[in-house]
């Protein structure tokens, strides 16, 4: 379950924002100022969005944003009676991700949060660690390494390349032509002896980390492919 924290001093305000999203299978909590939203988005980590309003107590909402920027990305809607162009686009740049103006709709705060959350959901995602293995050998295609029984892998961009393109399907029979062109963008020369030689290269780093195992298999007169 999704939760919200609600940092708005106008305690009915708080109370209906926290009541509504809570009837639409949020969990919710309030902040009556600026120096407890703070506190509580950076002792609670498992807070999903702050609906931020700027009049507040203590800490104004701008300043808010500011300090929780220094150590969370979580998504951040501002609520504000401000409807000048001028306001949204400073919050924005500050970091803001919606901006909602005052007086509002619960319907339309609602869109708004699901909004926010979906596309924060999609880049989190997008980010997350994508790690390829086979028996001792593991591909982190974020970082853009390889180790082998836990030892890293020195690899040409091009020997990295064709790593993943196989872990990434590792029951294809890849043969020269197509990983030549996957991995080059070019057409394939027949005669050319480039993967081959990549493919050496790659089978001697493997061996050298760990001798006792075997990871290409060549398929004669057809390609390559993982042993696994």
């Amino acid at each position: 379950m999704k939760k919200i924290l609600t940092a708005e001093d106008d305690r009915e305000i708080n109370r209906l924002i926290c009541e509504y999203l809570s009837s639409q299978g949020y969990d919710t909590l309030s902040a009556l100022n600026g120096l407890d939203a703070v506190r509580m988005v950076r002792e609670q980590e498992d807070i999903s969005l702050l609906i931020l309003d700027l009049m507040l107590p203590f800490q104004s909402g701008d300043m808010v944003l500011t300090k929780i920027r220094e150590f969370t990305d979580i998504p951040v809607i501002v609520v504000s009676a401000k409807s000048d162009t001028r306001s949204k686009i400073d919050l924005i740049r500050m970091g803001a991700d919606d901006y909602l103006t005052k007086p509002f709709d619960l319907d339309e705060l609602l869109v708004r949060v699901e909004a926010v959350l979906r596309r924060y959901d999609a880049k989190s995602a997008q980010d997350e660690v994508k790690l390829l293995t086979c028996k001792n050998l593991t591909l982190d295609v974020t970082a853009g390494t390889v180790t082998v029984c836990g030892s890293v892998m020195s690899l040409t961009s091009k020997e990295f390349s064709i790593l993943e393109l196989m872990l990434q399907s590792p029951r294809k029979l890849w043969s020269k032509a197509n990983l030549f062109e996957s991995v080059w963008g070019e057409s394939y020369i027949s005669d050319d002896k480039t993967v081959k030689v990549h493919m050496s290269n790659i089978r001697q780093k493997l061996k050298k980390l760990d001798p006792d195992n075997e990871y290409i298999e060549t398929v004669w007169g057809m390609g390559y492919r993982l042993i696994t």
